[in-house]
């Protein structure tokens, strides 16, 4: 009876101090994030869908005062994507068509972003009913995360070693499934980050300094390529909702197609070969970065742009969720079949 009486003892003190010890990782990474006046990444990310899967390497450098560069380099493609904050905006740079969106934004403030250290303790500090549990190398919290146009999205597991450094997130969806992957390589703690590396002007000088190909000639606005010989479909539609006309016509820029649909969840599309304009141009707009698998768009109230393969792409909707406009943008993979049509 004594030896059932200390063996009961022993596995209330192990399973307290495994509470203790959750509690003071939460408190580590906490006292550790929340004091940080700059920080760098260097990792890797997998967006995860259905069929196929999206390799980014990512950079990240914060700064105090919410300074923020992240690169996104599509690693299956080579394109780079640059999400900029600083006290004039938020910007999306893509380098490649020489152009960027600037936003009245609160990003990256208000949706989870796996790949920032304040937007994960963010998550953590969020859930109140947020469980740990230690593992091999360290320990795992698992998280309820916010993506308002993303719904579908419901928890992440944060993944910390011994001394509360994140080493990677993932995040699941209400169906269990692994959605995003996003793996810390480095972190560097200790940087000499100015509020100069956060300039778009100076980024843009830099970006034009390193242009592998300068442009020539009279007219340097130049279209991508003859595109839109095939019209892209998305392979996501709706219950209830079909093609009810394809239209294509000659634009200004080259080819414009209209794509309608109608039904219980009626949008619309427009397809059009994208310029890329000699000199820079900053698009202002209103709404949030988005990442769609394997680009960066704008979410607006009531629409999705976003570019990708030399077209831009238009989605406008007024029945559509933003999850299902997201859901609709990310189908659009290069199909040219299309799921129902009436």
């Amino acid at each position: 009876m004594k030896k059932f009486i200390i063996f009961i003892i022993s596995i209330f003190m192990l399973t307290a101090c495994g509470s203790v010890d959750g509690e003071n990782i939460k408190k580590d990474f906490t006292d550790k994030v929340s004091n940080l006046d700059s920080y760098s990444i260097v990792g890797r990310m997998k967006i995860i869908s259905d069929e196929e899967v999206f390799n980014y390497n990512i950079d990240v450098n914060f700064l105090k005062d919410n300074n923020y560069k992240v690169k996104l380099l599509n690693v299956s493609n080579n394109h780079e994507q640059v999400i900029l904050r600083n006290s004039s905006g938020v910007y999306v740079i893509t380098p490649s068509i020489n152009k960027s969106y600037k936003f009245e934004s609160s990003w990256p403030d208000n949706s989870s972003q796996s790949y920032l250290l304040k937007s994960v303790l963010k998550d953590i500090n969020y859930d109140k009913k947020s469980k740990v549990t230690k593992s091999k190398s360290g320990y795992i919290i698992k998280t309820k995360v916010n993506y308002p146009n993303n719904e579908n999205l419901s928890y992440e597991k944060i993944y910390l070693d011994k001394d509360a450094n994140v080493t990677k997130v993932v995040v699941y969806d209400s169906d269990n499934k692994k959605r995003i992957e996003t793996i810390f390589d480095k972190i560097d703690y200790k940087t000499n980050l100015k509020e100069d590396s956060f300039k778009i002007d100076d980024y843009i000088k830099k970006m034009d300094e390193n242009k592998e190909n300068k442009c020539e000639g009279e007219d340097c606005s130049k279209n991508t390529a003859n595109l839109l010989d095939d019209i892209i479909y998305p392979l996501y539609l709706p219950s209830n909702t079909y093609l009810t006309s394809s239209e294509k016509i000659d634009s200004e820029n080259g080819k414009r197609v209209i794509l309608t649909f109608e039904g219980d969840k009626s949008f619309t599309i427009v397809e059009e070969t994208l310029s890329i304009p000699k000199e820079f141009e900053i698009n202002p707009v209103f709404g949030d970065p988005i990442l769609l698998n394997d680009t960066l768009g704008v979410m607006e109230d009531n629409s999705i742009r976003w570019n990708k393969a030399g077209v831009s792409y238009y989605l406008t909707s007024n029945t559509l969720s933003g999850s299902e406009m997201v859901s609709v943008a990310s189908s659009m993979n290069e199909a040219k079949s299309v799921l129902g049509s009436k």
